[in-house]
């Protein structure tokens, strides 16, 4: 994924959400923000490769170890975003408030294809997560080990 499939979506005259490019950064941080769209759902954002790659998780991260919670991946954010807060206009992709959860940093432990595991710091969210990727190739567990 890249950022081309995120700006087609958006109308930045009429959104206040960041255009973004991709930055070459080596920082490891996270942001999870609350969405109220159409359906309230939380959306979990790694820094990494340059673009917040990006899962949509319609219960909200799991604070609890063993805690298994869906995570649709969706299109790569810009880096720009893990500061965003704010209302997406109605008639816009993802209309609706967009508020700040949790953020800090992370420690990628391990990446492949199909799983990543990392550790987070922040505020609520700390420990180790895993995500395993299953069936179709945008869905994804996300789960908080023991």
């Amino acid at each position: 994924m890249d950022l081309l499939k995120y700006q087609r979506k958006r109308e930045f005259k009429k959104t206040p959400e960041p255009k973004g490019k991709i930055f070459k950064t080596k920082k490891y941080r996270f942001v999870v923000q609350k969405h109220h769209a159409r359906h309230l759902h939380y959306d979990f954002r790694l820094e990494m490769e340059g673009v917040l790659k990006s899962w949509a998780v319609p219960k909200g991260p799991p604070e609890k170890p063993g805690i298994k919670r869906l995570a649709v991946q969706v299109e790569d954010h810009p880096v720009e975003y893990i500061d965003f807060e704010g209302q997406i206009p109605k008639g816009q992709y993802g209309a609706g408030t967009v508020k700040i959860w949790d953020k800090g940093t992370y420690k990628l432990i391990s990446k492949s294809e199909n799983r990543i595991n990392f550790e987070l710091f922040g505020k609520k969210l700390k420990g180790q997560y895993t995500l395993i990727r299953f069936r179709k190739p945008k869905y994804w567990l996300l789960i908080k080990k023991k």
